[in-house]
């Protein structure tokens, strides 16, 4: 009993109460995961002190050593379910002055209310921009600015549960399709859009709820991902192929947690990043981190799985999401050229 205790205090704890401090101060959310905290540091001594007096010799040592690898273990895997399904909530700067637009809110099919910055384009193709993980809207307004200038519409929208959206956050981006959506159906309504000339660019989490949902939704016409490499268990089943033991361990790792977040959040599970590849008819460009190999990993089974709609492109030197910052004009010149070529007016 001892040891449950210690195993569920220390992962609210680490998972929401740590997190929670970091990023949003001594709230009481954080205050309570850290008394979570506490209480499974000392469920942990007493639970560590009972193996002790039942043991002797080295059989103790060993008992002590697997126990602490066990917690350890468990901890991990319940903290980064709690804090993909109770991240701290992103707050949200003031509009970036290079980045005019306005301010508007988006009704998802389930009755979550998005918020969402507009950016008017001087042609008729328009881009929906996604946000990462425990981020929000403007932290790619460098990525939005680029399409702005080069001419699309633009619509950054919050995750929800992100910045000024409602709703509860999932930051594994389960809830992504639907969200998308709805920025979709909002484009497609604005007199100075043409429906059919729709594309989606997404930063991580982003880039893998925009291949998501273009497997779902035929609107969406590109989809440009940089950063994505997994939404589910089995996006990583190929770890074991790459690093042996450790890729095993992983996985099963990787399993208890996916399938944790799945019973503490209400969001959908959604396809792996393979099958909505497959699925999906809109060309993809897959950006990934010339520093990030499992990034490169990812990208290229991708693109084995849907040949010739799927293209990547691993940018020398960058970091994950940092194209841009490290290859401005390249990238640029890149990613402008492919949706000007997928977005281009139909006959």
């Amino acid at each position: 009993m001892w040891s449950l205790l210690a195993w569920l205090g220390l992962a609210v704890g680490v998972g929401i109460g740590l997190l929670w401090l970091l990023d949003d101060g001594l709230s009481s959310t954080a205050a309570l995961g850290l008394v979570a905290l506490l209480a499974g540091l000392a469920a942990a001594g007493y639970a560590g002190s009972a193996i002790w007096r039942a043991t002797r010799g080295w059989r103790r040592a060993l008992a002590l050593a697997a126990w602490l690898l066990a917690l350890a273990l468990a901890t991990f895997v319940l903290g980064l379910a709690l804090a993909a399904t109770r991240p701290s909530p992103s707050p949200v700067p003031d509009p970036p002055a290079g980045l005019p637009g306005d301010e508007v809110q988006l009704a998802t099919p389930d009755g979550t209310t998005l918020a969402g910055w507009y950016v008017p384009g001087t042609t008729r193709a328009a881009v929906v921009v996604r946000h990462g993980s425990g981020s929000q809207r403007f932290d790619t307004a460098a990525q939005a600015a680029v399409l702005a200038d080069a001419g699309f519409t633009v619509l950054l929208t919050d995750a929800r549960g992100h910045g000024r959206s409602g709703g509860r956050a999932m930051d594994f981006g389960w809830w992504g399709e639907q969200d998308i959506r709805a920025a979709v159906d909002f484009l497609a309504a604005q007199p100075g859009v043409d429906p059919d000339r729709i594309g989606v660019l997404g930063m991580s989490m982003g880039g893998e709820e925009a291949i998501g949902a273009a497997a779902v939704d035929p609107r969406i016409r590109a989809v440009v991902a940089e950063g994505a490499t997994w939404r589910t268990a089995e996006d990583r089943s190929w770890l074991s192929e790459e690093y042996g033991l450790a890729g095993h361990v992983q996985e099963a790792l990787d399993a208890a947690t996916y399938g944790l977040a799945e019973l503490l959040s209400s969001a959908p599970r959604p396809s792996t990043l393979r099958e909505a590849v497959v699925a999906g008819s809109a060309p993809v460009l897959l950006i990934a981190g010339g520093t990030m190999p499992d990034e490169q990993l990812a990208a290229e089974r991708l693109a084995a799985a849907a040949p010739g709609r799927v293209q990547v492109w691993t940018v020398p030197g960058a970091g994950h999401i940092a194209g841009l910052a490290v290859a401005g004009e390249a990238w640029e010149r890149r990613v402008v050229d492919f949706l000007e070529g997928a977005l281009a007016p139909g006959d």
